[in-house]
């Protein structure tokens, strides 16, 4: 007897799969080593940049994108949500069994961070998928920035938490963001990479480079980015 994903599952569902894979090796890797967790979430992140472009030029299925915000779920909205914490845990040496206020905040942010992001998917499997746009900014965009951040040398809690909180709101409010061109996804797929395998090379020159991008799209997007058809994206 066959699985019942045999022959209905396709090549791109199974790298969203893996996504999801990632994002649970990042949640675990989270308390133990945040490096290793931000890592794995940009990783994540190429996956689903991935799974886009395999939809776009082998064909996708109908679970396709169900699929899709399921693993970005745990990629995008769980792993960074557990990564900031262990980051928060270790700084200020956090413990559930002696409650405090900065246990308290790191917490309800983070909390505050995995429902945003649950929300904001709901909401684009529900209306923005195909429209070549989407309200509020990418769940895969904010744990890009939170996860390259750290990479790039930015080791507070405090303004980890503060981007993280600054993303609550942001993944929420009705500014349309476009989708990226492949040409864009590539170039950016390519620092992600490089990010990943040499973080700390040319005085994490790659991360830092990574991070800049994300923030101008971030920032400039909605009124500069050309828009056009998207290609080869699904999220």
């Amino acid at each position: 007897m066959q699985p019942r994903f045999v022959a209905r599952l396709g090549l791109a569902d199974a790298v969203t799969a893996t996504n999801a894979g990632l994002g649970f090796l990042a949640a675990a890797a989270a308390a133990v080593d945040p490096g290793l967790a931000a890592r794995l979430i940009l990783l994540a992140a190429v996956a689903d940049g991935l799974d886009g472009a395999l939809a776009q030029h082998v064909g996708s299925t109908p679970v396709g994108e169900f699929l899709d915000s399921l693993a970005d779920v745990a990629s995008f909205g769980v792993a960074p949500a557990l990564f900031v914490f262990g980051v928060a845990r270790t700084a200020w040496d956090l413990s559930l069994a002696a409650p405090s206020l900065r246990l308290v905040l790191a917490l309800s942010v983070t909390g505050l961070f995995v429902v945003t992001a649950v929300v904001r998917l709901g909401l684009y499997t529900a209306y923005d998928i195909g429209r070549g746009a989407t309200e509020g900014a990418q769940t895969t965009l904010a744990a890009t920035v939170l996860a390259v951040a750290y990479l790039a040398g930015v080791r507070s809690p405090a303004v980890l938490l503060g981007v993280t909180l600054v993303f609550v709101v942001l993944m929420v409010v009705p500014v349309r963001y476009p989708d990226l061109r492949v040409r864009d996804a590539l170039v950016m797929g390519g620092i992600q990479a490089l990010s990943i395998i040499v973080p700390t090379a040319f005085g994490r020159l790659f991360p830092r480079t990574l991070l800049a991008a994300a923030l101008a799209y971030l920032v400039l997007a909605p009124r500069l980015y050309r828009r056009g058809t998207p290609e080869g994206k699904r999220t």
